[in-house]
């Protein structure tokens, strides 16, 4: 099992910046993938950014070029550093973690991201 902790999240001014943290109870080498997710009221779920083991990343056309993911398999930890905020930005974010090989899927409580106008 793997526990998920996310942290960061706070309230921001447009064009300002952030960055989450998801920090694993277990090692993370053996998590292929590790991703960024976020929910806003009323909206499903959307993919924000993702990274695999290698090191190849994915993101959402709406953050690209403002976000960015990364890992750090020493440190267990996962980040997504946010610049140039926007007022969409607004969102609780979700950490998930894919095992490689169950392909079991964890997911962190969530961090609260608001951006004002």
């Amino acid at each position: 099992q793997v526990q998920l902790v996310e942290s960061g999240g706070g309230l921001v001014q447009a064009g300002g910046s952030l960055r989450l943290s998801c920090v694993a109870s277990r090692n993370i080498f053996g998590i292929e993938n590790m991703g960024w997710y976020r929910q806003a009221p009323g909206k499903q779920r959307e993919l924000v950014a993702a990274i695999t083991s290698g090191g190849r990343t994915n993101y959402a056309d709406s953050v690209k070029g403002r976000f960015t993911i990364s890992r750090d398999n020493v440190k267990n930890t996962a980040y997504l550093q946010m610049n140039s905020l926007k007022p969409e930005d607004t969102a609780v974010y979700y950490c998930n973690a894919g095992e490689r090989g169950t392909m079991k899927v964890y997911w962190g409580q969530g961090t609260q991201v608001t951006v004002s106008s």
